[in-house]
């Protein structure tokens, strides 16, 4: 079998590829089951199993995890002797946030300037059809030369750990030499990157409350405490001047030492408005990889639309903190509870409430299945070498994961690179990178069962 020749049936799959995405991507599969119905993911999770199915896995079973949700797993046999390779995805997306802000429906994939739009086209959905097009590549030029084992998770995006908690209450399940993780994705499209570090995250509402019921704000304001006012006065808290996260206690990770992310490069991939500054201090690469970061995700007021001139008497916010690699996600909670307690003013009352957490992860980059995973990828990329970038947002399987099994091997490759937009409107997915990194992933495995 020659890397040509693996190449050459990747490239003859993606029609298929494209219609069984569209097919995925049209389930609303969010694990939000009070916005969406859940329906939509038992019926994404079944189309999933019945993919397995049809490529020859065994056991194929949807696994009910602890958060109510499902994860799908399947066994694929390879030869006899052969090293045990876990393949992830998942299946269940971020809400579309504002429909009408897509240039075309979230739920229907379209082809439009090179690109395929739609929600999960790069997370993570487009993650398990590059693990069926490397596998179907295998498959028709002498066959998978490892054991694979299949798990699309069903509430990755909500970090309610589902499949982290079954996971532990099922450990032999997932046991494996090695675990690829296909829910990261390049540096930039056509740089071919392995993930090395995922900072880790913790969510948590705040609610403070002044008042028994709203107040007219003239009768009463400027002695009356205004919730609202007070939210915003410790939400203020949790950033320096420059806009540096200043979490009482919580501590910077370590500097990063690998690939640099210029600060142009930066503003262009966020989209940062012309005038405005960049927050925080350092390098970027320090800033989005190796520090904490907390971002206010809602808050629960008043719409201006429809205001009234009233002293607000109870105000919420959902606040997320990402913890970088060095530092425990648990201790970086109770700092974040306490700081938040502390800076609440005027004695109003505070109540906190932890809604996900995940670790921090750093991967071991001298072990061999990054030595297999570079020799695949300069194929794949001919005239590249792969590249080791961290990533600022949080896969909390992987800790869980390493945790279980730490003697396997974890790498991270996927589709969301910084053009997929993920969690924003109109992400999508770049098909020369799904198909690149098929033939990639088509690679690793055979050169790493040979090694």
């Amino acid at each position: 079998m020659s890397s040509n020749s693996v190449a050459e049936t990747v490239a003859s799959l993606m029609p298929r590829a494209k219609a069984e995405l569209t097919e995925l991507v049209a389930f609303r599969s969010v694990a939000d089951f009070d916005q969406f119905p859940r329906s939509e993911s038992e019926a994404a999770a079944n189309w999933i199993a019945a993919a397995l199915r049809v490529e020859g896995f065994q056991d194929v079973a949807l696994l009910d995890t602890p958060d109510g949700t499902q994860s799908v797993y399947g066994f694929l046999p390879g030869p006899a002797g052969a090293k045990t390779v876990l393949l992830y995805a998942h299946y269940d997306v971020q809400p579309p946030l504002d429909e009408a802000g897509w240039d075309t429906p979230p739920f229907e994939l379209t082809e439009r300037d090179g690109r395929w739009y739609g929600r999960g086209t790069a997370d993570c959905k487009g993650g398990f059809i590059m693990h069926l097009l490397a596998l179907r590549a295998l498959k028709a030029d002498g066959g998978v030369p490892v054991n694979v084992k299949m798990i699309v998770e069903g509430s990755e995006e909500q970090g309610t750990g589902g499949l982290e908690r079954y996971a532990e209450q099922h450990p032999e399940l997932l046991v494996a030499d090695t675990i690829v993780i296909g829910d990261a994705g390049n540096f930039r499209v056509g740089l071919p990157t392995v993930t090395s570090t995922l900072r880790g995250m913790t969510m948590m509402r705040v609610t403070i409350d002044t008042l028994a019921g709203n107040l007219h704000s003239g009768q009463f304001g400027g002695a009356a405490p205004d919730a609202l006012g007070a939210l915003i006065r410790v939400l203020d808290s949790l950033r320096a001047e420059d806009g540096s996260t200043t979490v009482d206690g919580l501590t910077d990770g370590e500097p990063w030492d690998g690939l640099g992310y210029d600060e142009e490069e930066f503003r262009r991939d966020a989209k940062v408005l012309d005038g405005v500054e960049l927050i925080g201090s350092g390098t970027v690469a320090d800033r989005i990889w190796a520090r904490p970061a907390v971002t206010v995700l809602g808050i629960d007021c008043p719409p201006v639309v429809g205001a009234t001139p009233s002293v607000q008497a109870s105000a919420r916010a959902l606040i997320s903190l990402r913890v970088p690699p060095g530092r425990d996600a648990a201790e970086a909670t109770k700092l974040l509870q306490s700081h938040l307690e502390t800076h609440t003013p005027w004695g109003a009352r505070v109540r906190t409430e932890q809604i996900g957490q995940g670790q921090p992860f750093s991967a071991d980059t001298t072990s061999p299945a990054y030595a297999a995973m570079a020799e695949a990828m300069a194929v794949a990329y001919p005239g590249q070498e792969m590249q080791y970038a961290g990533q600022g947002g949080s896969i909390p399987l992987c800790n869980t994961l390493a945790a279980l099994y730490p003697r396997a091997e974890i790498l991270l490759i996927g589709l969301s690179e910084p053009e997929a937009q993920i969690h924003a409107v109109n992400e999508s997915v770049s098909p020369e990178e799904l198909e690149r990194l098929s033939v990639a992933e088509a690679l690793f495995l055979r050169t790493y069962a040979a090694s």
